[in-house]
């Protein structure tokens, strides 16, 4: 049995590094991907914020693919509702024309930040709804606009042979809809929000309301944070006490983010009330026959094709042996 697996690194800027620092490890972080033979590789997209150096994924992904040859490189994800869909789609069919067939382009429905940023983000005339804007990025990824668009035969050139896959990255049902009713790949992010019930019924969601009429067939990945070390003391010692901190706001939206501090300050930037539920983190931590025994668990028990794995580690030399000792552990699997 062959499980796909893929990083998502989030560019964080640890305790005494600088920004640059953090991005020069990201990088390493793709060669080793590439040389270790995972799938994909993707970054992530933060704003505002002095813990993560990765704002603009287009950017970073550009500057991946020329330190890289062969592994795919993506967003995980660019946050649609901030940006006009044409300008997303010249960037990723300009990366798709450099990089045939290495491109994948996630989205996420997540602020990526507090809501000044937010504010900062997006124009205030633009309401349209995630939804709309994803069928216009679709559009523009694949051809000229349509004759019923307002711009009907508008081209986000160059138009690449191979388009970026589209991906849709989630941590809930509503995101699952969204996945299933274009028939695209759908990613749930058990990192960020880790209620079982939540996971089971998205991807319940997501296989019951698929979209057939593209003539494909679901596709399901997880994304899970893991460290592996050589022994579980060392992996337990590594993970720490991290949290998980879901915010709900007075208007019912809600948010997860990292700490009791920054649910504060969301709420805060937002001008709401708000309630926290604190949560200790999901993390699939231990030797390499621990997470891979937790590993194919959760394979079964949520029916997914593929995982793509986070590891929130300060130390880069135990991240790259994090990553290592996972590798070895689900190659054994192909033995």
């Amino acid at each position: 049995m062959t499980i796909k697996i893929g990083i998502l690194d989030q560019s964080i800027v640890f305790p005494g590094q600088t920004p640059g620092e953090a991005l020069g490890n990201t990088v390493k972080l793709a060669r080793l991907a590439e040389t270790l033979g995972y799938e994909r590789f993707w970054v992530s997209e933060h704003h505002d914020s002095s813990q993560f150096a990765g704002s603009s994924p287009e950017v970073l992904i550009a500057h991946l693919l020329a330190h890289t040859n062969s592994i795919k490189i993506g967003s995980g994800g660019v946050m649609l509702q901030h940006y006009s869909p044409y300008k997303v789609a010249e960037n990723f069919n300009l990366l798709a024309s450099l990089a045939p067939g290495r491109i994948d382009l996630g989205i996420g429905r997540a602020p990526g930040g507090l809501p000044r940023s937010t504010k900062a983000l997006q124009p205030a005339e633009d309401t349209r709804k995630l939804e709309e804007k994803l069928n216009e990025l679709e559009q523009f990824l694949l051809g000229p606009a349509k004759d019923e668009h307002p711009l009907a035969g508008l081209k986000a050139t160059p138009l690449p042979e191979r388009p970026a896959e589209i991906y849709i990255l989630g941590t809930s049902v509503s995101s699952a809809e969204i996945a299933a009713e274009r028939g695209l790949p759908y990613v749930f992010a058990l990192f960020i929000n880790n209620d079982p019930e939540a996971a089971r019924e998205a991807f319940h969601t997501y296989r019951t309301k698929y979209n057939t009429a593209r003539k494909s067939e679901p596709r399901t990945i997880l994304a899970l944070s893991v460290i592996a070390a050589d022994t579980e003391v060392e992996a337990a010692n590594i993970a720490g006490d991290l949290k998980s901190v879901r915010v709900t706001l007075a208007s019912g939206k809600t948010v997860n983010v990292g700490s009791v501090e920054q649910a504060e300050e969301f709420a805060r930037q937002a001008g709401e009330s708000y309630t926290a539920e604190v949560r200790d983190a999901d993390i699939t931590k231990g030797t390499k026959e621990t997470v891979r025994k937790r590993i194919l668990e959760l394979k079964a028990q949520y029916g997914v094709s593929e995982f793509i794995f986070t590891t929130v580690v300060s130390d880069y030399e135990k991240r790259v042996r994090s990553f290592t000792l996972l590798k070895e552990a689900l190659e054994e699997l192909a033995v």
